[in-house]
């Protein structure tokens, strides 16, 4: 099965450690990594596109010493090869006005604020992960088992509805 790559973005080392630790449930079928800065999640992006494991999906804090989340998330967006990526914000800091900037240009698909609780974090992630694999993966069959089978076999039903099959 090819693994999906789920990034972390944040300055503080403690909320990394926090964020990955609440994603383990995903390590069987997603390379999960951490990045301190946006120049550091560019090159995990760079070396797993490089290797042909797409980043599926990017939780990214907004207010980061060097760049800051949002207007990180904008480029994602603008690039074909992360365009697909599912895109979440998690932080306590980002304003109205930079959320609507994220709104604004479609890079954002959720937003979760520190602290967040753990089961919403893995519903949240779980969710568009699903989301992705449906949309972007040639087999979501292979992730039936990780994520939400229902919704992955309905919509396998419904593709083969679609071409009469």
């Amino acid at each position: 099965m090819q693994k999906l790559l789920l990034l972390c973005v944040d300055d503080e080392r403690d909320v990394l450690d926090s964020v990955i630790r609440d994603l383990e449930p995903f390590s069987p079928f997603c390379e999960i990594e951490a990045a301190e800065s946006v120049a550091e999640a560019r090159d995990v992006i760079d070396e797993y596109l490089s290797e042909s494991t797409p980043l599926a999906l990017i939780l990214c804090d907004h207010i980061m010493p060097e760049e800051s989340g949002i207007p990180f998330l904008i480029e994602l967006n603008q690039n074909p090869d992360t365009r697909n990526s599912k895109k979440i914000l998690v932080t306590g800091q980002a304003d109205l006005e930079d959320t609507i900037q994220a709104v604004n240009n479609h890079c954002l698909d959720f937003y979760i604020a520190k602290p967040w609780q753990v089961e919403l974090l893995q519903q949240t992630v779980k969710q568009h992960l699903t989301d992705y694999v449906i949309a972007h993966t040639n087999n979501p069959m292979q992730w039936v088992t990780y994520l939400d089978s229902r919704q992955i076999l309905q919509a396998m039903a419904e593709k083969r509805t679609q071409f009469g099959e």
